[in-house]
């Protein structure tokens, strides 16, 4: 079997939030497209904890990381399907 390449969608809403713009429908068409094996990258300025549940309901698994006092890094894996 072959290994198909993986997509790679990075988003950065921090400046969005200091702007005061919520960043939720940006998030959601980002993670769309998305199929089995693609990583969606969040940068954000606090730990994203309420994206949480509502990516996995879509079938993505987590890993985030604190890189500065106000930059989170959260790296989304769609899961594919298969065990």
């Amino acid at each position: 079997m072959s290994q198909v390449e993986s997509n790679i969608v990075e988003v950065d809403v921090r400046e969005d939030l200091k702007n005061k713009i919520e960043p939720f429908q940006k998030i959601m068409e980002a993670v769309k497209p998305l199929q089995d094996g693609d990583v969606f990258i969040l940068h954000a300025p606090f730990k994203p904890t309420p994206l949480f549940p509502i990516l996995k309901a879509k079938g993505f698994s987590n890993e985030a990381e604190q890189i500065d006092k106000k930059h989170w890094k959260v790296t989304f894996t769609k899961r594919g399907a298969k065990e």
